[in-house]
This record gives structure tokens, sequence and C-alpha cells, in this order.
């Protein structure tokens, strides 16, 4: 039997070893819309002090899969690309949540905003593929 839209990121996010070791939270979860939050540690960071790009990207990355899998099918990312628009550093609190969720047949496309606060540090586009399976 398939389980309800908004449970499935919290699924997804207990079977996730690397968004656990991110310390990558659900902050938010409905379908269509998924909203996780996480804290930067020194590990982190790069030469020069700041996060890391592949941070902020990874973040971005899970709040999409999550958004995308809220639909109740499997839900597997085939192109994405991000905007790294400001840096940022130990002990930042950053969110990321999809603002735009379209979905087609087989096909979903999602914008996530990546925000420390209320300002917009990073922007990631996706599109993933939709399978028959469903989640249960």
């Amino acid at each position: 039997m398939p389980i309800k839209g908004e449970d499935i990121p919290h699924k997804m996010l207990s079977q996730d070893a690397y968004s656990t070791w991110l310390g990558i939270e659900i902050l938010e979860s409905k379908v269509g819309r998924v909203k996780v939050g996480m804290t930067i540690r020194k590990e982190m960071l790069n030469s020069m002090s700041f996060a890391h790009g592949g941070i902020t990207y990874s973040l971005a990355d899970t709040a999409f899969g999550f958004t995308a899998n809220t639909h109740g099918k499997y839900a597997v990312s085939i192109e994405t690309s991000i905007n790294h628009i400001e840096a940022l550093i130990e002990g930042d609190y950053i969110t990321a949540e999809a603002t735009v969720d379209k979905q087609k047949m087989k096909i979903g496309f999602n914008i996530v905003e990546v925000k420390r606060g209320d300002e917009l540090v990073a922007l990631f586009k996706g599109v993933v593929y939709r399978a028959t399976k469903d989640w249960t």
C-alpha cells in the first residue's frame, strides 16, 4: 500500500546516510513542497574558510529529491544545476525549499531556493524522471 506523500521524505531521510551525516533536518513536508535545513560545520569548509559548494548543492539536492518523491512515485534526478550567490561560513544555518514544482507524466521540474535567513544564497534547478513504482 502506498504511503502518504508528506511522509515519504521522512522515510527517505531515515534511509539516507549522507544527508543524515550532513545534519539535514526536515522542517516542512507537504506534497510538492519540502523544506530542509542544516548548520555549516568546520569540516564542511574549503581552503578559504567558506562552505564548500558541494555542501550547498547537497542540501538543495536533498530538498529537490524529497519534493519530487512526494507525489508517490519513485523519482530520480536526470539533470541539475546550481548558482552560488553568497559565500557561507561555519555556524551559518541554511534552508532549502522547492519554490516551483511542475509535474508532467514522466518528468518533474523543480526550482530550489537556498537561504540564510531571508537572504538567497543559492538557486538550484532540477529535473527528475518519474518511475511507475510507488513508495510503500
